[in-house]
């Protein structure tokens, strides 16, 4: 894997880190960056437990973040990258937001908003998946291992 600047692979990478300090605190190692023209504008990871607030995944506080940069609730020329497939809620929020583009690490069959069989995101939003799918998903097993045992 090349990993160079302005790389999906490089703003993956990022994430990846985010997703990392989420699993040093006990929560759901999910991390987000928010890059507008190359550049990181919002960074976050889940904070549910901390927070005890269910709607503190990381793609929300990276949306939050990101508006809040840009002074604008909208995220057209945006992108979003993300270890773990979005939730509904979260897709929703993308949606809302009008991401430009969402690049995903892992696919969650689960909770993730594909198994809807409905496009939740904008009309307009490009979807890329697989971007570190082994390292974003080990990472989840880690996590879960860990907490069974």
């Amino acid at each position: 894997m090349e990993l160079s600047v302005y790389s999906d692979a490089h703003f993956m990478k990022e994430a990846y880190k985010e997703a990392l300090l989420a699993f040093e605190d006990n929560e759901v190692p999910v991390g987000a960056v928010v890059v507008c023209k190359n550049k990181i504008i919002a960074r976050a990871h889940n904070q549910t437990e901390r927070l005890s607030d269910v709607t503190a995944h990381a793609e929300m506080i990276a949306i939050t973040s990101a508006q809040n940069f840009l002074g604008s609730k909208y995220l057209n020329e945006c992108e979003l990258y993300v270890t773990l497939e979005p939730c509904v809620m979260c897709a929703g929020a993308l949606y809302w937001s009008q991401m430009k583009k969402v690049i995903i690490g892992a696919s969650d069959p689960k909770q993730g908003f594909l198994k809807t069989g409905i496009n939740l995101l904008h009309p307009k939003t490009e979807l890329v998946k697989g971007i570190m799918e082994k390292e974003c998903s080990g990472l989840l097993v880690e996590f879960f291992n860990k907490l069974r045992n």
